[in-house]
C-alpha cells in the first residue's frame, strides 16, 4: 500500500517540500497497516508544563496553574505539525493531594489528535524535600482525514474513509524534590492502545511501546541576583534510539530567564521567560533545525503564557516554597 500511495505522490507537480512531508506521513500510516495514536506532542519548554509528561507535578506548585502553549513547529513546511496546550492545575486545600486538566489538539498534514486527559497527585512531604506521586487518564480523539488527500485518480478506496476513533489513555509519574535538585520519572502513554487503517481500536498490552521519561535539575545559586539552572530530559521507547535534551537557564532576580538547550541529532533551542507579573509569565523558544531536515524548514516557534494564583487557604502547599522550585 505504501508504494501505491508513494507513486499517487509523486504523480504530482508539488512542491519537494510537501512531497517530501506526504511521504513521510505515508511511511506511518502503511507501517504494519497500524497507526499508534497515542503520541506525545513534542515542547521546547517542557520544563515550564512538566505536567504534560508527568502527572506527579499537579499541585506541586504553591500556585493555581493556568498555562497556554502553542507550538509552530518547521516554519515554511505545508501540513507541518501544530500544537495546542491548555492545562490547569491546584493543590486540594488543606491537603497533601494535586489535581489538574489538559485538553490539547497536535495536527500533522492530514492527521489530527485531540486530547482531555485528568491529573490525580499525592505528595508526601519530608523535613525539606518531599516526594510525589501521581496517575492521569482521559480519552484522545484521533482522526485522519483520508478524504482531505489529493490524487489523480478518483474512486480510490485508500482514501474513501476517514478515520475518527476514540483511544483511552493513561499515565504514571514521580518525582523528588529537595531544595537545590529534583529527578522524576513518569510513563505518560501506559496503554498500547492502536487504530487500524479501518478505524478498529486495539490494544497489545503494557510495555510494547511505552515512552520511558527521565527528568531531572539543579538550582545553583550564583549570587543573590542570579541563578543558573541546568536540566535534562531522556526519553526512551523500545525499538528507538534513546533521545535527550540538555538545557540550561540563567535567571536574573528570579524575573528574567535566558537559556539554551540542545535536543540530540534535532535541535539547537534558544528560550526566554519573563515573570511580567508576581502572576503572570510568558515564554518564548525558537528551535534551529541541525539535522539534514534544515534545508526544508525554518525553524520552530514557541509561545507559552502561564497565570500564577497565589493558593492562600493551602497550608500544605508550605512544603513546596521551601523545596526547589522545578519551573
Amino acid at each position: 500500500m505504501a508504494i501505491l500511495i508513494y507513486k499517487k505522490i509523486f504523480r504530482r507537480s508539488y512542491s519537494f517540500e510537501i512531497r517530501l512531508l506526504s511521504v513521510v506521513l505515508a511511511s506511518l500510516l502503511c507501517t504494519c497497516n497500524l497507526l499508534k495514536a497515542q503520541q506525545e506532542p513534542m515542547y521546547s519548554q517542557y520544563m515550564f508544563n512538566m505536567l504534560h509528561i508527568n502527572p506527579a507535578y499537579a499541585g506541586s506548585r504553591a500556585t493555581d496553574n493556568i498555562t497556554l502553549l502553542y507550538r509552530n513547529q518547521w516554519v515554511g513546511l505545508a501540513g507541518a505539525p501544530r500544537t495546542g496546550t491548555f492545562s490547569w492545575d491546584r493543590r486540594a486545600d488543606d491537603s497533601n493531594v494535586g489535581y489538574g486538566l489538559e485538553v490539547y489538539s497536535d495536527k500533522l498534514g492530514i492527521e489530527t489528535t485531540t486530547g482531555l486527559q485528568a491529573f490525580y497527585s499525592y505528595h508526601l512531604p519530608f523535613e525539606n524535600s518531599y516526594l510525589s506521586l501521581g496517575l492521569s487518564g482521559g480519552f484522545l480523539n484521533y482522526k485522519v482525514a483520508y478524504s482531505e488527500a489529493v490524487t489523480n485518480t478518483g474512486g480510490d478506496p485508500v482514501y474513501q474513509t476517514d478515520i475518527n476513533s476514540w483511544l483511552p489513555t493513561a499515565g504514571f509519574g514521580m518525582v523528588y524534590v529537595t531544595p537545590v535538585w529534583y529527578v522524576g520519572l513518569s510513563i505518560p502513554a501506559l496503554l498500547n492502545t492502536k487504530v487500524s487503517a479501518k478505524g478498529t481500536v486495539t490494544s497489545s498490552g503494557f510495555g510494547a511501546n511505552n515512552h520511558y521519561f527521565l527528568t531531572g535539575g539543579y538550582d545553583f545559586v550564583l549570587d543573590e541576583n542570579m541563578k543558573l539552572k541546568p536540566s535534562v530530559m531522556i526519553k526512551a521507547v523500545k525499538g528507538s534510539p534513546v533521545q535527550y535534551d540538555i538545557n540550561t537557564m540563567w535567571w536574573f532576580k528570579d524575573k528574567l530567564g535566558l537559556g539554551v538547550s540542545y535536543r540530540h541529532a534535532d535541535a539547537v533551542v534558544g528560550l526566554l521567560e519573563v515573570q511580567i507579573t508576581p502572576k503572570l509569565r510568558l515564554g518564548y523558544s525558537y528551535d534551529y533545525t541541525i539535522s539534514d531536515f534544515r534545508t526544508y524548514n525554518q525553524g520552530t516557534h514557541e509561545l507559552m503564557l502561564r497565570w500564577e494564583i497565589p493558593n492562600s487557604k493551602c497550608k500544605t502547599c508550605d512544603d513546596q516554597k521551601k523545596a526547589f522550585s522545578v519551573n
